[in-house]
């Protein structure tokens, strides 16, 4: 009896520990570190994910990561003091500072701003890199623990089959004669290197027989996941370099698009109607002027393309991710570092402020991690918003260098939004402020000379007014009618002060001093 007893007493202490061990292995899972994956890419705009934009461009993994996930529908670069404005908006992303708190315009990221690599590193990441970085040596060697197939380190091509890379150099020299693809004269002029079957890193032929680059980063990406044995979380940061011109892409995804079914977009003009300030670019000299309705839907067919090529390669990684076991388990961010015209208002480039050409970008968090599904969040935010909700999600402290707001509580229902408005800059030329339903573009082009002592000939001014809400394409411009003044003032004398408080002026210590306000 006595040992029957005391058999009963075994089994309860024995399903009390299993209780106890299950419950703890459950609270030491909620508090499990997730993975984190950040996919880049490069001049893609809003529109170029058919789930976000609805146009014809097949996008179907990415679609599936915003059906599974949280996409946010106003996300916006805040601009740039560069042509190349993928330089600031990388600095913006992995500092979480906004542009006029940047280190000049970008290229630099000093000690004290705290990156995202660091940052997780800190939490105790294996932080990994794929990809592009246009940053300096010094913040690429701190953010990582390693990487492959950098890109960017120097020497720069527009072709996506023989673009320069680099193997992970832990002395951070990434030295021009390590580059492979390319060879230098004794002049370091780039010279091309006779492409060989027996190349094997990185792209090593032409479109009919070499990898793309969204190939090459996509099978670095699949063989880190696939050999991850690390008992720590990883960050890795995947920059592709698509669907940046050069619009090439294997022949099967062209055939997706012939040029006389592609529809041009709303806003498509042969012709800008006026000087913006930096009409007379590398990207706009991309086509002809005018634009032709046939040139347009060359140019926007390449990049739906484009697009679906890399949709694919996207495709390869998540399933990679998902074969390791990690998937579960991994936060992943989906993100684009700036607009791009393609025929929109007669441009091709990306070097303005108006929202699909140029800073209205796709954001979607997706992956196990995130639980909410095919949530469409529309409160407006920026690129360097994206790091501190990152560190929110994950639960690790945010930098005090970072001066993005996180978006957790909007996510988590607790705000409806962390800010009523955006401002914009682009070079000393334009800048812009959107607020409710309107958004307010200047364009200033100044030549500062004195024709008498204290005087100034100050050029040309341009003001647009859109109401965004009924006009997604930024069509009808509307700041002649008298019915608007009154917004259009308001809009006028917050926009200033808006800059003042961001710190565009000359008084600017941090950043660029610009002097847009000079010749208002």
């Amino acid at each position: 009896m006595k040992l029957q007893f005391l058999g009963v007493i075994l089994i309860c202490l024995s399903g009390m520990l299993t209780s106890f061990m299950v419950k703890e292995k459950l609270a030491n899972k909620k508090v499990e570190k997730p993975n984190v994956l950040i996919m880049y890419t490069d001049d893609h705009r809003f529109t170029g994910i058919h789930a976000l934009g609805k146009m014809a461009v097949k996008t179907p993994n990415m679609d599936e990561l915003a059906t599974n996930g949280i996409a946010f529908t106003n996300t916006y670069l805040m601009g740039s003091f560069s042509g190349a404005t993928c330089v600031p908006s990388r600095a913006m992303l992995h500092t979480g500072r906004q542009l006029f708190k940047l280190k000049g315009q970008g290229h630099m990221i000093p000690t004290d701003h705290k990156t995202i690599g660091e940052t997780f590193q800190e939490a105790g990441y294996n932080t990994h890199i794929v990809g592009k970085w246009h940053q300096d040596n010094a913040s690429l060697i701190r953010s990582f623990d390693g990487g492959q197939r950098i890109m960017g380190r120097g020497v720069y091509l527009t072709d996506h089959y023989r673009m320069p890379l680099w193997d992970w150099d832990e002395s951070g020299r990434f030295s021009k004669e390590n580059a492979y693809i390319l060879a230098y004269d004794k002049e370091w002029n780039v010279v091309e290197k006779p492409i060989t079957s027996d190349m094997k890193r990185g792209p090593t032929g032409l479109e009919t027989n070499g990898p793309h680059t969204s190939e090459t980063f996509a099978e670095s990406a699949v063989n880190y996941l696939t050999d991850y044995e690390e008992e720590n979380p990883f960050m890795m940061y995947l920059a592709f370099h698509a669907p940046h011109d050069p619009r090439q892409a294997p022949e099967k995804y062209k055939k997706l698009y012939p040029i006389e079914d592609i529809e041009l977009t709303p806003s498509y003009l042969p012709q800008h109607p006026f000087d913006n300030g930096h009409m007379f670019l590398r990207d706009e000299q991309l086509a002809p002027w005018p634009r032709t309705p046939y040139t347009s839907k060359k140019e926007l067919a390449d990049y739906y393309a484009i697009i679906s090529h890399l949709d694919e390669q996207i495709g390869r990684v998540i399933k990679a991710l998902k074969a390791s076991g990690e998937y579960e388990n991994t936060l992943i961010v989906l993100a684009g570092d700036s607009g791009l015209a393609v025929g929109n208002h007669g441009l091709m480039g990306k070097q303005n402020i108006y929202d699909e050409d140029g800073v209205h970008v796709p954001l979607i968090l997706s992956g196990g991690f995130i639980k909410e599904r095919g949530m469409r969040i529309s409160a407006l935010s920026y690129i360097h918003d994206i790091f501190p909700t990152i560190c929110d999600l994950a639960g690790i402290q945010i930098p005090a260098s970072v001066d993005g707001l996180s978006l957790r509580a909007i996510i988590d229902g607790e705000k409806k939004e962390v800010r009523d408005h955006t401002y914009h800059g682009y070079m000393q030329f334009q800048r812009a402020y959107r607020k409710g339903d309107f958004k307010l573009i200047e364009y200033v082009r100044a030549k500062e000379f004195e024709k008498n002592k204290g005087e100034f000939y100050r050029g040309s001014r341009v003001t647009q007014l859109f109401n965004v809400k009924k006009d997604l394409w930024e069509v009808y411009e509307l700041s002649f009618l008298p019915e608007n003044n009154e917004v259009l003032q308001t809009m006028r004398a917050e926009m200033r002060e808006a800059g003042i408080r961001l710190g565009d002026n000359k008084g600017n210590v941090e950043g660029e001093l610009y002097d847009f306000w000079d010749y208002y």
